[in-house]
């Protein structure tokens, strides 16, 4: 079993999910784990596939890139992953941290940086950019992340005081509340 990363992007349309997915299940592909959504118009879409052994590589990505041309994509990509080794399962996220604040520059930067010197893992991060039309806009930051064994959602939250006060940003975290499938 191979397994790939596809990534693409292009201005949302109807068909983009069912153009993509086509081509991978004619070299019989599956999508194990998918992330797609729209940004600032531009539908994009992260996507880790398995394939057979055997698979055409250079055939997928002709098939790829000829889907990409006929519905206008910016770009897509592909790269070979590999397989997950032991230990390397994806992260469980404990935490939800979440960032209010008016508009600018660094926002993202300060905050992960800050939780990358505690060594605090992001497992999901999503920004959204509110209002605009009259005044300042309001930058809006959610993040599922996972806590090492020696910090505390109080000891993290203590530490984001400067970073909080640097931004002028509202910031806080709290237990993710689990989902049962």
């Amino acid at each position: 079993m191979r397994h790939f990363a596809v990534t693409a992007i292009g201005r949302d349309r109807p068909g983009i999910v069912a153009a993509v997915s086509s081509v991978l299940l004619e070299h019989q592909g599956n999508v194990e784990d998918s992330q797609m959504t729209i940004l600032r118009g531009r539908f994009t879409i992260m996507l880790i596939v398995s394939t057979a052994d055997g698979v055409d590589l250079d055939r997928l990505e002709t098939d790829l890139g000829r889907t990409s041309a006929e519905l206008g994509l910016d770009a897509i990509a592909l790269s070979e992953v590999g397989d997950v080794e032991p230990g390397e399962e994806a992260a469980t996220p404990s935490h939800v941290v979440s960032v209010y604040g008016v508009d600018h520059p660094g926002i993202v930067q300060a905050v992960t940086s800050a939780l990358a010197g505690l060594g605090v893992n992001i497992v999901d991060l999503t920004t959204r950019l509110a209002g605009g039309d009259e005044g300042e806009s309001l930058y809006a930051m959610m993040m599922e992340v996972t806590l090492p064994a020696e910090q505390t959602a109080e000891s993290v939250e203590q530490s984001l005081r400067a970073v909080r006060e640097e931004q002028g940003v509202d910031l806080t975290i709290r237990p993710l509340e689990q989902d049962v499938l």
